[in-house]
């Protein structure tokens, strides 16, 4: 299996290459050059472990099946996910409904960023090792959240790493924060920005292709590196728990082997979303991704129109990791419906850069539209979600996964499909427990641990043990730059 360009079908790399450089020369963004197909019933009695080395050895085939193995016996072991169970699926089903929560949060840092961050640093290492000759990858991060501290979780003192992480200074929760800020590991660093996350985002995409900072690290044996979710060793892992949440429920008995389903993303990257997809590609029988966005409803106006407009208000929301105006991995989706034209593709990402909105093909538009619907929530509809959902199900979901669900009823509501549906739960609630106890109507106590122990006891639930073990710990990083700065910080870290 080899790799190509969104913006150089021609190129041909290897899938160590495509992991160990994370985004190709000239910016684009690297994909399969075909998709395998899967035996649902190959799967169906393996565990999530065994089910992560199905779909990774279809796709790594420069590596072996013990490297790939070891990859995913460490990262997915009961003692990094809570019970043994990376994928939970928790069903929704009393009143009549076939709706199904795929909690991806039961990992050290309490999201779902886990799920990828937690191997990619074991498919990075082995990746380097084949081709990057000795050199120290220096990963870079942008970050609304959640990614940002599982990725400094899943390399903390990983050999032959560094990383640098910068976030939004006001973009994210006081408990993302304080993750990322108390952050242990001797090669990690952590950076607030002076401004939104898409300042964070592109100011880590000029970096990755500016000649002079990549010399300037080469001549220190380094090399740069990504664990956003532009990197293929991020994404692809992330195709392993739609064929685990479907396959579970094969097994439960809530849906028919080869009966269809939906899928409903919290949506702001675009990477959760397209990895469903990609299962679908694989043989998985998705019937309609519905693509949930917040206030910040860009991808709801494509989807729609096929028109990507970033020239609009930015908003701050009480889901920040959807805090989004550039979805990177909306390039890749483009890519595969427009018929691979790397042309026609670069011109677009070329126009949204240049001008800040492109509009894509009649062809591409309608086939976008034929596999995806989108919807999206404010803050106030969020809250009611959340409380509403809380009664009727006596289940309590963080702010991402209240807009997903908002956006589910809508679609229910609009089209009347009753097939049964994967609802991606993205977060524990107890990273957004002020935003999530004002669904229930209370006085807030200023002190957010002691928001969370309120949470619990008028929820019924636990907080989670990563989230209580951060009380007390000592704030490591303090760091903070201008976003036409970050290239300036990243050379003084690196020694350059």
């Amino acid at each position: 299996m080899q790799y190509k360009s969104t913006r150089n079908a021609a190129l041909r790399v290897t899938a160590a290459q495509a992991i160990a450089q994370g985004i190709s020369d000239e910016g684009g963004l690297f994909v399969p050059e075909t998709f395998p197909a899967a035996d649902l019933n190959a799967m169906l009695p393996l565990d999530y472990v065994g089910r992560a080395e199905y779909v990774l050895a279809r796709f790594l085939t420069d590596f072996t099946a013990e490297e790939i193995a070891q990859c995913a016996a460490r990262a997915y072991s009961p003692e990094k996910f809570e019970n043994g169970s990376p994928a939970k699926v928790v069903s929704l089903d009393a009143h009549g409904e076939n709706k199904h929560v795929l909690e991806l949060w039961h990992g050290p840092t309490c999201a779902f960023k886990d799920m990828a961050l937690q191997i990619l640093p074991h498919l990075l290492t082995k990746s380097l090792s084949k081709t990057a000759d000795g050199k120290t990858a220096v990963i870079l991060v942008a970050t609304s959240g959640d990614t940002g501290k599982a990725a400094l979780e899943g390399f903390r003192d990983v050999a032959g790493t560094e990383m640098i992480v910068f976030y939004p200074e006001n973009g994210v929760s006081p408990m993302q924060k304080r993750q990322m800020d108390t952050q242990e590991g001797a090669n990690l660093c952590v950076c607030a920005i002076e401004g939104n996350f898409d300042d964070a985002q592109t100011g880590v995409k000029r970096i990755f292709t500016n000649a002079a900072v990549k010399a300037a690290l080469a001549a220190r044996n380094k090399m740069f590196s990504s664990a956003n979710s532009i990197n293929w060793g991020r994404l692809l892992p992330q195709i392993v728990y739609y064929f685990s949440a479907y396959l579970d429920l094969v097994q439960a008995g809530k849906t028919a082997m080869g009966d269809p389903i939906n899928v409903v993303v919290p949506t702001g990257n675009f990477g959760n979303i397209l990895a469903a997809y990609y299962a679908k590609r694989m043989g998985l029988p998705v019937r309609k991704f519905i693509c949930a966005s917040n206030r910040n409803n860009i991808l709801t106006d494509f989807i729609r129109t096929g028109v990507y407009d970033r020239k609009r208000d930015f908003y701050t929301t009480i889901s920040p990791s959807m805090d989004i105006l550039v979805s990177s991995n909306l390039e890749r989706l483009l890519f595969h419906l427009c018929g691979e034209d790397d042309k026609k593709l670069a011109a677009w990402m070329e126009s949204l850069q240049s001008g800040g909105a492109y509009t894509v093909d009649g062809e591409t538009a309608d086939a976008v539209r034929a596999l995806f619907w989108a919807g999206c929530c404010d803050d106030a509809e969020t809250v009611d979600v959340i409380r509403d959902v809380f009664q009727s199900d006596g289940y309590l979901c963080d702010p991402h996964t209240a807009v997903a669900m908002g956006v589910y009823a809508q679609y229910t509501a609009e089209t009347g499909d009753a097939t049964p549906t994967v609802i991606a739960s993205t977060a524990s609630p107890y990273k957004f427990s002020d935003s999530v106890l004002d669904a229930f109507d209370c006085a807030k106590p200023a002190d957010e641990f002691e928001k969370a122990a309120l949470l619990a006891a008028l929820s019924g639930t636990s907080i989670p043990q990563p989230i209580q073990a951060l009380r007390g710990k000592p704030v490591r990083f303090e760091n903070r730059c201008a976003a036409d700065k970050m290239a300036d910080f990243v050379l003084e870290k690196v020694g350059v």
